[in-house]
């Protein structure tokens, strides 16, 4: 059996799937994926937690099944966090620097990281993150590392993503009444993008999409700096939803359609197909049109990645993503989203897969296990610097790396 305090959790309360993964940092400092447990989720309306006791039976579920798999028993997780209310921007800290020889010490790095996190969130809301980008010593602008170096003014940009506190809280209570502790939370698409990228791509510049069952976050790298966060209240269930409605069918019999028959894209194969649908009590069958159906999905989907484009282009970083955009989560399983998002972003897309992480292959190549192996690996790095692993900037060194 693993020793406890070698192991490390990642717990992601999702809309259609409750997942923990269980890792293990090695003697030469290298994560092993040791273990998995996944429930179907029955409390998660897009990303939230709407039905606190049967969310608890799933993570108790996933989480009994994770640890049989590990041969670990589990005290703690890091827990992943989204929601329409989760937001993400960009602000800049300032302070002077007041020392007669001018030379800028770690505490005038301290004071102006400080500075830059006192901003005005909203009165109900909490900084998840607070991530530096880099330092401004009279202007100039880059600098990774200012102390040392002399100057009058010490600027800070930092990323900062923040949520309502009371539902932020809510898949932490539900943890807890497991008598499990939380380690940290940790936004979705953060870890998702922790799992999928490597030191060159988020050097290059990388638009990470993490497509859920009720949300769709995207994450931004450039100059191997987080650059911009976002969540979009829209996933694979509204795909669903919109074939129930189109098609005049139950919901649950819609899903089955869209991951038996769904495509990203209408093409020419579709023309004139027809999908036989079986009732009940005698009643006739009636027949549904294949290519009505892939149009329906392929505009929702469309239209998901536009929302996403139009932001980036609103906000300059389009230029910025050298490396392509990679897809994670659920919805990057429906055939041809690759060609959709290449389509739409005008870039190359590639399905993402876990990098410099050991362990259980058949989850390190699944897009639905990216966000859950992001976690543990943020984990990974969280004891490295609480074991004197230290790394400037604290959190943002994660995201840096």
């Amino acid at each position: 059996m693993f020793d406890s305090s070698n192991i490390i959790v990642g717990l992601e309360i999702g809309t259609s799937k409750v997942c923990a993964v269980v890792g293990e940092v090695n003697d030469k400092g290298v994560l092993n994926i040791v273990g998995i447990g996944q429930a179907k989720s029955r409390g998660v309306r897009k990303g939230e937690i709407i039905d606190p006791g049967a969310a608890e039976e799933d993570v108790r579920t996933a989480i009994a099944e994770a640890e049989q798999m590990s041969n670990a028993e589990i005290r703690s997780v890091y827990l992943g966090v989204t929601g329409a209310h989760v937001r993400g921007f960009n602000n800049r800290g300032t302070h002077p620097i007041v020392s007669a020889d001018r030379e800028i010490t770690e505490e005038d790095v301290q004071d102006v990281v400080k500075n830059a996190k006192a901003i005005n969130l909203p009165r109900d809301h909490d900084a998840v993150h607070s991530m530096r980008q880099h330092f401004l010593v009279d202007g100039q602008q880059g600098i990774n590392n200012p102390v040392g170096m002399l100057g009058a003014k010490l600027e800070v940009d930092l990323h900062v993503i923040h949520g309502n506190l009371n539902r932020l809280q809510n898949p932490m209570r539900v943890v807890r009444g497991l008598q499990l502790e939380v380690d940290d939370i940790v936004f979705t698409g953060l870890a998702a993008s922790l799992a999928l990228l490597s030191n060159e791509q988020k050097e290059l510049g990388a638009l990470v999409i993490d497509m859920g069952g009720g949300t769709t976050e995207y994450v931004v790298y450039a100059d191997g700096i987080v650059k911009h966060t976002a969540v979009l209240a829209v996933g694979g269930d509204h795909v669903s939803n919109d074939l129930g409605y189109g098609l005049k069918l139950p919901l649950g019999r819609a899903e089955q359609f869209k991951i038996q028959f769904g495509n990203a894209v209408v093409g020419s194969d579709a023309k004139g197909e027809t999908i036989e649908i079986p009732t009940d009590f005698g009643l006739p069958a009636r027949t549904i049109n294949l290519e009505n159906l892939r149009c329906i999905m392929s505009l929702r989907l469309e239209e998901t990645f536009e929302l996403i484009a139009n932001d980036l282009s609103d906000k300059g970083l389009l230029d910025y993503l050298r490396a392509g955009v990679f897809l994670s989560g659920g919805g990057a399983r429906i055939p041809q989203i690759q060609k959709l998002a290449e389509r739409v972003f005008d870039l190359p897309t590639y399905l993402g897969k876990a990098n410099s992480v050991n362990g259980i292959k058949s989850a390190l190549d699944q897009p639905e296990f990216s966000t859950a192996i992001g976690l543990v690996k943020f984990g990974s790095f969280h004891q490295k610097r609480r074991t004197g692993g230290g790394l400037l900037g604290g959190l943002t060194g994660f995201f840096k790396r």
